[in-house]
């Protein structure tokens, strides 16, 4: 899916931006699309999903990795991994 390929580029480049601060989806959302950002969230946690998955990027909830397979609930946050800077 291209949008998909889009929206992960866009976290990749936000965790570049940000360096070791972690970041919300939302920054993302709301960074390449400032006025619908809301309508595109799903579209973008997918995305998310998708580069946890490829040990792209850390997904925390409290401090705590998130089960890449369990429901995405509370205040996420996202950190670019190392190698991937």
């Amino acid at each position: 899916m291209e949008n998909h390929s889009i929206l992960e580029t866009a976290i990749l480049e936000m965790g570049r931006i940000k360096g070791e601060n972690s970041f919300l989806p939302s920054e993302v959302a709301q960074w390449i699309y400032p006025q619908d950002w809301r309508y595109f969230m799903p579209e973008l946690l997918d995305a998310m999903m998708a580069l946890y998955k490829k040990g792209k990027i850390m997904i925390t909830l409290n401090g705590d990795p998130i089960d890449p397979k369990g429901k995405i609930e509370g205040l996420i946050r996202i950190t670019l991994i190392e190698q991937t800077k």
